[in-house]
């Protein structure tokens, strides 16, 4: 069992983004993404009920349609706004500076970095600033942590991620194809950095935020839920001051949440339209405390 804690997060990543640069690069169609997305989200569940960080967070909290409706929902936006992705880069007013010319699999990792700059620092934006956070809290009111309510977020809030990150795509010229596994990336590392697998990943807990790493954005405490806001890498919260890398091992259920609010609306439908209320928790200290949750 040690092993499988040890080895779980890197060959997930790397099987699961493997599989997929091999599928597009190899001119392999691109509707073969959609199974191996359903399989990554079956083996993360598994991996879930094996390893348990929380066995408690294995259990349904009334949020599984809920969180079915969200992954459904922004995960056929993307699709779409990748597949349009060729026109919206022919309103670029030069030419390609991409370098299309590397090997496929570093064009990937690059578009990786490059994305992962612009989301982290609309994460990092969205504690900060009232109208962002009205969106972005819909993605802190979970009360437990697995891999699939990593894609719970509200369609605006993740709109603006997405054009924010990829903005410099669009600039640079990337290829559809690179796009494609780079989004791909994304849900995978959103899987992993949510996930209930107790995971051990010793010192790369410095370069790569996953769960063990991100559980501390999620701990529901006035000071200490506002940091560790990257998506792939750390080296952001290093250089926003926001890295935090103690053991997360005491956060269980009951600390995650959302404070401020005596209620936080738990249906699909109900969070689309609470960014849109007059009431909503503040933004200047992010997530806080609610002792009432469990």
């Amino acid at each position: 069992m040690a092993i499988f804690r040890s080895l779980y997060a890197p060959l997930y990543f790397l099987v699961f983004l493997g599989s997929a640069t091999l599928i597009i690069s190899n001119g392999v169609s691109r509707g073969w993404l959609i199974p191996l997305f359903f399989g990554s989200v079956a083996v993360s569940l598994l991996a879930e009920r094996i390893a348990p960080f929380d066995d408690r967070w294995n259990s349904s909290h009334g949020d599984s349609r809920r969180d079915i409706a969200h992954a459904f929902v922004n995960e056929g936006s993307i699709l779409i706004l990748v597949l349009l992705l060729p026109i919206i880069a022919s309103f670029v007013p030069w030419p390609s500076v991409w370098p299309d010319a590397w090997p496929f699999w570093t064009q990937v990792v690059l578009a990786i970095i490059i994305l992962d700059v612009g989301i982290t620092l609309t994460h990092y934006a969205s504690h900060r600033n009232a109208l962002l956070w009205r969106f972005h809290a819909v993605h802190h009111s979970v009360r437990r942590m697995y891999g699939f309510n990593g894609l719970l977020k509200h369609p605006v809030h993740q709109l603006i991620e997405i054009s924010v990150g990829a903005l410099p795509w669009l600039l640079l010229g990337i290829p559809t194809d690179v796009a494609v596994v780079g989004t791909f990336a994304v849900v995978i590392q959103l899987q992993l950095q949510h996930s209930n697998v107790d995971m051990r990943i010793g010192l790369l807990r410095y370069l790569w935020a996953v769960a063990p790493v991100h559980r501390h954005h999620h701990l529901a405490s006035e000071t200490e839920g506002n940091v560790n806001f990257g998506l792939f890498f750390t080296i952001w919260d290093l250089l926003l001051g926001t890295g935090k890398f103690v053991s997360s091992a005491h956060i269980r259920s009951g600390t995650v949440g959302l404070a401020g609010v005596e209620s936080y609306p738990e249906t699909y439908l109900a969070q689309l339209t609470e960014p849109f209320r007059t009431r909503q928790p503040s933004p200047e200290t992010g997530p806080v405390r609610n002792e009432g949750q469990a």
